[in-house]
């Protein structure tokens, strides 16, 4: 699969093309997370494409403009790191609407809170020089382009092949569960991979009609991944380094019981 090359100037090397990718793979569709935990960039890393489901409605309690850091030496003490974000249709705004309150003070503060919790990383010069199209995104003035290329430079630095499409692009219906088949479909998948969170509520039948399987992502619970379901992958890169969290995304992916279609 091509490693294709940035459409814009916040885009990372892992960026999207209006070329459809070919047929099966694995597809994962997601909304646009601040610097994601790892459970959400490991389910990003094993799929072929991700599909980036940002015309839902923004949640407040959710992860698209905030995350939770970690001390590199304890994971288990965290401080939130929110980016101030302005709803212009209230509630219903969808999560590609939403507007940094404070643009140059948000980048600011985010640069400072990172910087001032992974510092001492013997790791951090690489991941610093990463991070500069995130700083460049709070220029947009958006928090859905700072989330999503925070989550595209982190894909881009550990190796992943894939690509990136946006849901509003693609033809499909409006029932959640009908809506996530249609849109594996037009991407060209063939099996949709889906996290513990959207088993529960999955209808499996729109994807069965069109011929899509569907594979449960379940990571393990010990070592790295015993917070990866509630810190920022930040905190994986700088206690591993780049290439040492790819090999451990790599061994995951392979894991027959990890990805097996249900």
């Amino acid at each position: 699969m091509p490693h294709t090359s940035p459409s814009s100037a916040t885009a990372s090397p892992a960026a999207s093309s209006p070329d459809q990718p070919a047929s099966g793979g694995l597809c994962a569709i997601h909304q646009p997370n601040l610097f994601p935990r790892l459970t959400t960039l490991a389910k990003l890393f094993a799929a072929d494409t991700w599909i980036v489901l940002d015309d839902v409605q923004f949640i407040r309690r959710d992860y698209q403009h905030r995350t939770r850091l970690a001390a590199l030496e304890d994971p288990d003490r965290t401080r939130w790191l929110s980016i101030p974000t302005h709803l212009p249709q209230g509630r219903q705004t969808a999560i590609r609407d939403a507007l940094i309150a404070d643009p140059a003070a948000a980048r600011r503060r985010t640069e400072a809170m990172i910087r001032q919790e992974y510092r001492t990383s013997p790791h951090w010069a690489s991941v610093q020089t990463a991070l500069e199209p995130v700083w460049a995104a709070f220029d947009t003035g958006r928090t859905a382009a700072v989330a999503e290329t925070s989550t595209r430079v982190l894909l881009d630095l550990i190796g992943w092949p894939g690509r990136v499409l946006t849901a509003g692009g693609l033809p499909a219906r409006t029932e959640r569960s009908e809506r996530l088949a249609d849109l594996t479909a037009a991407a060209g998948a063939g099996t949709y991979l889906c996290g513990t969170g959207g088993m529960t509520y999955l209808d499996p039948a729109p994807f069965t009609a069109r011929g899509i399987a569907v594979a449960p992502f379940l990571p393990p619970a010990a070592g790295i991944w015993a917070s990866a379901r509630r810190v920022t992958s930040l905190w994986a890169l700088a206690r591993l380094d780049p290439a040492g969290l790819s090999a451990r995304l790599q061994t995951l992916a392979g894991a027959p019981d990890s990805l097996e279609a249900a």
